[in-house]
């Protein structure tokens, strides 16, 4: 018998998707999200998979790198700052890899193409839907451009005017940035969204693979798809629309919480007419009747993402290339949506809707079917798990750890507490969280009230009990643990720190601009 070839390696990653997309909100409508559920059956199911910041750029990062944002310094969106620590692209490239990535980049400068990467990736955000690729896509399948009849917009009025949004009227989404925070329903088809025209190119690039492989030219190959979705703007077809009566959305628990118990920094929302002065209005001004409405718009989404998803793997199954294949799908951070008094978005809050993700594992021969596990895990862990995979790690230490030892034994040693970030958003904010494997939650916040919930009694964080007298020894013990974690992963920063780094942004975005052009 001959010498077994690596394995290939797929990544596919949601963007803004949090863990109650899997209906695991008590009583609330279930998700369909059937692909994801049955790569899951076939493998593993991480149930306490965590974001190490709930923000895309630094948890795209990380996950590029293993490390912590506070290692790499990509601490908030469009920073910008160079590549200086490796990524698991170039170990993989050193292991004979060919790389693939379709899809959202905002990682940082450049775009996936500067490490090697072939196929789709544009700089920073991006818009898909004004790409040649896109226009290209629309050419070979005789479809027309995406076209939405708008149903929700939370712009101010001057955005609404600016970019041509206007409720009940037809909108084409041209806007350079393809995150407007609006809800919409297509009047084109399907498949002129971006989920399936991303499968579409992953699907041809594939088969290509499948074709040279048949002719006796074989390399372990690395794909990545990197969805827009379900992150906003909320663009579905009735089709799918139709499956969430939005009346059947039971309200989220902390909905109509007040936030007396809360940091500042739940207070924090842009979007008008949840918020006011970047302040979240409580009551909310928008009822929760109009949250359920936007949630099916949402829901939708998330099940469209997934049936593109789906027909990547059903490709992958045809062309037979799955049994030496090691297949991961993941979000980058969670979804604060109708959470604690009403958000649109998210900002530098931790509560579990944003740090708590998705993750399925699927790796046949080494993964076991049908496995569920509540060990903690985080993103931080992706990049030591590829490149195990790939038989090399990463050449300097590194904050995550590779999950083959949860893949080949449940019941493994593994860490028993691990750490989540916030360095702000739009405003700048310092917060450490420490999850712990008993169940208890710390959030350090600097300069504000910190938190402290028991999420085996208080799943939905509605009880702060940072002052609760009870409480004293087990946060004491919280503190230590976390100031070892800090102390053990170089996290030496604080506040005036990030203020510094928020300062200097402009120059920095001088250079991008820069560089762009280049690329």
């Amino acid at each position: 018998m001959g010498k077994k070839h690596p394995p290939d390696i797929v990544y596919i990653l949601e963007d803004h998707q949090s863990f109650y997309a899997h209906g695991e909100q008590i009583g609330s409508i279930p998700i369909h999200k059937p692909n994801f559920q049955q790569v899951a059956s076939e493998g593993i199911e991480f149930t306490r998979a965590y974001t190490c910041i709930p923000l895309c750029g630094p948890a795209r990062r990380t996950m590029l790198t293993g490390l912590y944002p506070h290692n790499h310094k990509e601490i908030k969106n469009e920073t910008h700052h160079s590549y200086d620590k490796e990524t698991y692209f170039e170990r993989l490239t050193a292991q004979g890899y060919d790389l693939y990535y379709f899809g959202k980049w905002h990682t940082g400068p450049g775009t996936a193409h500067q490490f090697g990467c072939e196929g789709f990736s544009y700089p920073r955000f991006g818009n898909p839907y004004i790409t040649d690729e896109y226009k290209e896509y629309l050419k070979e399948n005789n479809l027309p451009p995406i076209e939405v009849e708008v149903f929700y917009s939370f712009h101010p009025d001057h955005l609404n005017e600016q970019y041509g949004i206007h409720i009940g009227e037809k909108y084409n989404p041209i806007f350079p940035v393809n995150h407007e925070n609006i809800c919409g329903l297509m009047t084109t088809p399907k498949e002129s969204h971006e989920v399936y025209f991303f499968a579409y190119m992953v699907i041809k690039n594939l088969r290509k693979i499948a074709q040279e492989r048949k002719k006796g030219n074989y390399k372990p190959f690395h794909l990545r798809l990197d969805f827009y979705s379900p992150h906003q703007p909320y663009y579905v077809t009735k089709e799918f629309l139709d499956l969430y009566p939005s009346r059947k959305i039971l309200m989220s628990p902390s909905f109509s919480e007040n936030l007396d118990t809360k940091p500042d920094s739940y207070k924090v929302e842009l979007n008008p007419p949840m918020g006011d002065n970047w302040q979240l209005t409580i009551p909310n001004r928008v009822s929760w009747r109009t949250f359920q409405e936007v949630l099916a718009f949402h829901y939708a989404q998330q099940t469209m993402a997934d049936e593109a998803a789906g027909m990547v793997i059903d490709a992958i199954r045809e062309l037979g290339l799955e049994d030496n294949m090691l297949l991961m799908w993941m979000s980058d951070h969670g979804d604060g949506l109708g959470c604690h008094g009403g958000h649109f978005d998210k900002e530098a809050y931790m509560p579990e809707e944003l740090l708590r993700t998705p993750l399925a594992i699927k790796f046949p021969g080494v993964i076991k079917p049908g496995q569920k596990s509540t060990r903690l895990v985080s993103n931080i862990d992706y990049g030591p798990t590829i490149l195990d995979a790939a038989g090399t790690k990463f050449t300097e230490i590194v904050d995550g750890i590779s999950l083959f030892p949860l893949f080949k034994n449940p019941n493994a040693k593994w860490r028993d507490e691990l750490m989540s970030q916030t360095y702000g958003n739009f405003k700048p904010h310092f917060g450490r969280a420490l999850i712990t494997d008993s169940g208890f939650k710390y959030i350090y916040n600097e300069n504000d009230m910190d938190e402290l919930y028991d999420l085996n009694d208080d799943p939905y964080e509605l009880k702060n009990l940072i002052y609760n007298e009870d409480y004293n020894d087990i946060l004491k013990d919280l503190k230590i643990q976390l100031e070892k974690l800090r102390k053990k992963t170089g996290d030496i920063y604080s506040l005036a720190w990030v203020r510094g780094r928020h300062l200097r942004e402009p120059k920095q975005k001088k250079k991008k601009k820069e560089k762009s052009k280049v690329l």
